[in-house]
């Protein structure tokens, strides 16, 4: 049967045959920075903007991973022909990167580099560009940046695990956001979240969020359809009064939210702004997004 190949520690081998050490502190303490890209049509989207966050996150953590950008970058384009026997009609992948300190709280052990590739799990989020998805605000609360800055994007997630765990237990379907220490909105385990308002997007400050790559873009695509974006501070009141809401990450690019707490939320799902950014980003990366999720969702499996 056929699987998928992984870079692990300089070798090109089965991913099934990647073992980790026990002693190693990414397993131990979550000491590990990761990143996580997809493609469109075959090609990695935005490969220089992922490969300078893991480096600023390898930098800030002082973790060598013994190889340049441009070998990052290589590698991760390599990902992707090492897999061209796992491609299906209609399928894009997702990739992930891994590295970690190693055995040695001083790093003079040698870190653990992994490149995995998978498909994009579109199952998860296919019929929700046009119904909505349901967001639910955990009680746990992202990491104050006093003790961890949240623009590292690394593995110490129990906070996100936590909130993962309890939201699923309300409805395995929503997708779990997070309040910072002040309660203010931050961020989603694994998204950015947005809300519109009088024709405005409004986000939260950078201060308390991982600075995604697929909001950078997002932000991006709006100023150039002339839409106003704001970094702001945001209650769970604004939420709960916007016009739109919507999410956007490596996966999906842009989803609309149609319930937050179970509240709905606007008047149509995708909203206005929403659907705007939707098209703008289908556009941006030759692809119908909302109609490969569904074919893709059908085929993979």
């Amino acid at each position: 049967m056929s699987e998928f190949n992984a870079y692990f520690n300089g070798e090109w081998i089965p991913r099934s045959k990647c073992t980790v050490d026990l002693a190693d502190r990414g397993f131990t303490l979550g000491d590990a920075v990761y990143e996580a890209e997809r493609t469109f049509q075959r090609k990695i989207f935005d490969l220089e903007g992922h490969v300078d966050r893991l480096y600023k996150s390898l930098q800030y953590v002082k973790i060598d991973a013994g190889l340049s950008r441009d070998q990052m970058a290589e590698l991760c384009l390599e990902s992707v022909t090492r897999n061209e026997h796992m491609w299906k009609e209609g399928s894009d992948f997702a990739l992930r990167q891994y590295v970690t300190r190693g055995s040695s709280v001083l790093g003079d052990s040698a870190p653990l580099v992994y490149f995995g590739a998978d498909y994009v799990n579109f199952e998860r989020f296919s019929g929700m560009y046009e119904n909505g998805g349901h967001a639910i605000f955990a009680r746990n609360r992202s990491y104050s940046p006093n003790a961890l800055d949240p623009k590292i994007k690394h593995l110490s997630r129990m906070n996100f695990a936590l909130a993962e765990h309890e939201v699923a237990l309300a409805d395995p379907t929503a997708w779990p956001v997070l309040l910072d220490q002040n309660g203010n909105v931050s961020e989603g385990t694994t998204f950015n979240f947005w809300i519109v308002k009088d024709g405005i997007i409004k986000t939260p400050k950078r201060s308390n969020i991982l600075e995604g790559v697929t909001r950078k873009t997002a932000m991006s695509l709006a100023i150039n359809e002339g839409i106003a974006v704001s970094e702001e501070d945001i209650q769970l009141y604004d939420v709960y009064t916007a016009d739109e809401a919507f999410i956007t990450a490596t996966s999906f690019s842009v989803l609309p939210i149609s319930r937050v707490d179970s509240r709905k939320i606007g008047d149509k799902t995708p909203g206005t702004i929403t659907n705007q950014l939707i098209g703008a980003w289908s556009e941006m990366v030759g692809v119908d997004i909302v109609y490969q999720s569904k074919a893709a969702s059908t085929l993979i499996k």
